[in-house]
């Protein structure tokens, strides 16, 4: 149902957004997850979207320090995450939940799991994943309001609303965008967001 998904996803009213959670890039450590899916099989349908829906917004979830992670499953891990340079990854340490079959694992020293979970939110803080926007106007759909990083000429706030490809815009507060859309030209990124004036 690939074909299907990259249709509905280049739809002008649907964001380019998917959450596909990986959990590890090392097969291995998949089996001992018990999931029915390979690293490739994930590649083939990220490779898949990103080339059908070229600006996808991919987010995904890594387990860190799963009992039966090696050095070298950590390192298929990382290779996979640095080549796609998800837009979002939620990272977790592993927790053993009462009664699953990897409670029953011989857990990995603790600041295994810290030290690789660091190292996954270093990587992930290092790029930008909204620098390409800079300079460009896009159509931008508003629905909440922000106030908690408001100073200064955005006393009163600001609008927040979403590109279609599902990166988080700050504009000056007007609520009368709130429920519409209109075109921001892009004036700054940061990872997390970009800033704007309305256009149009």
């Amino acid at each position: 149902h690939v074909d299907e998904i990259i249709e509905v996803l280049n739809r002008p009213n649907v964001h380019a957004f998917m959450h596909i959670p990986v959990q590890s890039g090392s097969d291995q450590v998949l089996r001992a997850m018990r999931r029915e899916y390979t690293v490739a099989e994930f590649s083939y349908l990220a490779d898949r979207l990103k080339a059908g829906v070229p600006e996808l917004f991919l987010l995904t979830d890594i387990i860190c320090g799963f009992p039966t992670e090696s050095e070298q499953d950590w390192e298929e891990t990382m290779a996979l995450c640095k080549k796609y340079q998800f837009q979002g990854i939620h990272i977790s340490q592993f927790y053993a939940r009462p009664g699953t079959s990897a409670a029953r694992l011989k857990p990995l020293k603790s600041h295994i799991g810290k030290d690789r979970y660091k190292e996954l939110a270093d990587l992930v803080t290092s790029y930008d994943r909204n620098e390409h926007l800079l300079g460009r106007e896009e159509r931008v759909w508003f629905g909440d309001t922000e106030q908690e990083r408001s100073k200064g000429v955005n006393a009163q706030g600001q609008t927040v609303g979403r590109t279609k490809s599902f990166a988080k815009v700050l504009v000056p507060r007007n609520d009368s965008l709130l429920g519409r859309s209109a075109i921001v030209r892009i004036s700054s990124t940061c990872r997390l967001h970009v800033e704007g004036l309305v256009v149009g």
